[in-house]
């Protein structure tokens, strides 16, 4: 009888501290980047849905600066309570920790990951009249013309920077890296030829594709985008093992009771499954993403040995 009373006390004390840790308040989402761009976007959806989900309001915070660093160290110093959680890009979390020496956070132990929200792909991009058609025709180019051997990334240190490379070594070329203040100068760089090719978000370069003033080449994901299913990945196009996506997750400070993170959490899950949602996502190039803390988890840490070597051979540090 004892016993029973005991295991009976525990479970009551088990499911108070549950209830405790629930979200009981108003929700802030912390985003590192200006108003109307795609994480502020796809922060502002998963918003809408939340709200009814949790039943308390969820708002978008923008923080901008420092490419996110701000907002992160905005989410390290708030009260692990479910209150706060930080919507950011591979950059902050994984990128950040290998090209700067000093960062004011440290994501293994200021954060704790709540969900992958969703990923987006890398394209390569070259002008339209240029002779290459395929990758392994720009790689033949590119050794046949060692002057001209370069591409364009939109900014130093930025994933497509390192992804050009990984290309770079995937190939055993000699590429010249050639950073760009942005995504729009890189492509106008591209069609006037002032760079023999532009690494970008693949979003980026649709429009230039499409109407004709570029050639994507190849896309960066394991399977072919469905926003240019008729464009091959570069494993497909005779490069194995050159894949990389970005993507964007969602953290909650370090801390945050496990009740409540996989609350939020399953808020994040049920407004990703909406068909809505994914065709507002899929709409700015992002590919619905989900699953458990766990495995946002995962996904950090095979990123984290994808681009560490990468960005060792580049020598880049951002401090």
């Amino acid at each position: 009888m004892k016993t029973l009373m005991h295991l009976a006390a525990s479970l009551l004390l088990a499911l108070a501290a549950t209830a405790h840790a629930q979200v009981d308040k108003p929700v802030k989402i912390l985003v590192g980047f200006a108003p109307g761009g795609s994480a502020d976007t796809a922060a502002r959806l998963l918003a809408e849905r939340m709200t009814v989900d949790l039943k308390q309001p969820v708002l978008v915070e923008n923080r901008p600066g420092a490419g996110g660093r701000i907002a992160a160290e905005a989410l390290k110093n708030a009260a692990p309570d479910g209150s706060t959680v930080m919507l950011a890009p591979i950059v902050v979390p994984v990128l950040a920790p290998l090209v700067f020496s000093k960062l004011n956070y440290d994501p293994a132990a200021d954060f704790a990951p709540v969900a992958h929200v969703a990923s987006f792909q890398f394209g390569l991009s070259v002008n339209a009249a240029h002779p290459a058609k395929t990758v392994q025709e720009l790689v033949s180019w590119f050794k046949a013309n060692p002057a001209q051997a370069n591409f364009g990334s939109p900014a130093p240190g930025s994933l497509p920077h390192f992804f050009g490379v990984m290309i770079a070594r995937g190939a055993n070329l000699d590429l010249v890296h050639v950073p760009f203040s942005g995504g729009g100068p890189l492509m106008n760089a591209v069609v006037g030829n002032q760079v023999s090719a532009g690494i970008d978000a693949l979003v980026d370069q649709i429009e230039m594709h499409r109407s004709g003033k570029t050639r994507l080449l190849a896309t960066s994901g394991a399977a072919r985008s469905p926003l240019l299913p008729d464009v091959p990945t570069f494993a497909e196009a005779g490069l194995r093992g050159i894949e990389g996506t970005s993507w964007f997750a969602m953290y909650a400070p370090a801390k945050t009771p496990d009740a409540t993170v996989r609350q939020i959490n399953a808020a994040v899950n049920r407004a990703l499954a909406t068909p809505e949602l994914r065709e507002r996502l899929a709409r700015l190039g992002l590919e619905a993403g989900g699953g458990s803390a766990a495995d946002l988890a995962a996904l950090m840490k095979r990123d984290t040995e994808r681009w560490a070597p990468v960005v060792k051979a580049s020598g880049f540090r951002g401090d």
